[in-house]
């Protein structure tokens, strides 16, 4: 049997958090990261959009032969993942795996509250495609969720703003939206994989104790759980310890750009996507 890489897949550079975590946690496996750069942001497209662009990355993947493929992306979670599961893989590729980040999450948020309340940080789409609420609700049913949508973080951190004084003045003011919306919020989930290289800013801006949840341990521990659970699929992946990096975009600006989100150095090549 011929074994192969896991792919990761974001519409942009912020899988790229997600994927640092899995690799820390399972080193040993071979990983494809692909990066939509070229179309991104999706936080704010059309759900016929996200699914569209999700399943062409997701099929360039397979082609790739990666025998399961995590979206690292909670905009391609919340709104191509069920359907790609539902429909395109039982009739065009029974034997492969796709597997999202929401899921994980809404397994274990309500876990880290002890006010049962909880609030979402996110891009607009993953907002209103309500994802969140109805995943949650299905494990924590006592826990009250509340959204934020947060439009302008992924835009400020893909042009490498984190850090400025435009990104501190939209943080507070998202974040104090929030909390608006309930002052016993006691956990924020960061439910776009970028939102980590603002962390510190929404501590500042929450200004009072609180949990703040990132994904990229969790989906890593939920991956592990996945594979202990099935070995047939694991049994598929290749263990060289290899790690390739694609974009659909200019790949000098994606490396410079990715080391920030993955930690090191990356050398990326281009992928086309039809």
């Amino acid at each position: 049997m011929m074994k192969q890489p896991v792919g990761i897949f974001d519409s942009g550079f912020g899988g790229l958090t997600v994927m640092k975590e899995i690799v820390q946690l399972l080193p040993q496996y071979d990983y494809i990261y692909l990066g939509d750069n070229a179309r991104a942001p999706y936080g704010s497209r059309s759900f016929q959009t996200v699914y569209d662009y999700t399943l062409q990355a997701v099929q360039w993947l397979f082609k790739q032969q990666c025998p399961i493929v995590i979206l690292a992306c909670n905009t391609a979670s919340a709104k191509a993942l069920r359907n790609i599961q539902q429909n395109h893989l039982p009739n065009h590729w029974p034997e492969r795996r796709v597997l999202g980040v929401i899921r994980p999450t809404s397994e274990v948020i309500g876990n880290y509250s002890a006010t049962k309340k909880v609030g979402v940080l996110a891009t607009t789409g993953t907002v209103e495609s309500n994802s969140y609420k109805i995943e949650i609700d299905k494990f924590f049913p006592e826990v009250e969720v509340y959204q934020q949508a947060c439009p302008l973080w992924v835009p400020l951190i893909e042009n490498g703003e984190q850090n400025s004084e435009g990104a501190d003045y939209f943080v507070r003011q998202d974040v104090q939206k929030l909390f608006a919306q309930n002052g016993q919020i006691d956990t924020l989930l960061l439910a776009c994989t970028h939102y980590p290289l603002l962390l510190d800013k929404i501590k500042a801006a929450a200004d009072r104790p609180v949990t703040i949840i990132s994904q990229g341990e969790i989906v890593a521990k939920s991956f592990q759980h996945y594979l202990e659970r099935h070995p047939e699929l694991e049994q598929q992946i290749s263990q060289q310890a290899t790690r390739a990096f694609f974009t659909t975009d200019d790949t000098e600006t994606f490396n410079r750009k990715a080391s920030v989100f993955y930690a090191s150095a990356v050398e990326a090549q281009q992928a086309e996507l039809q």
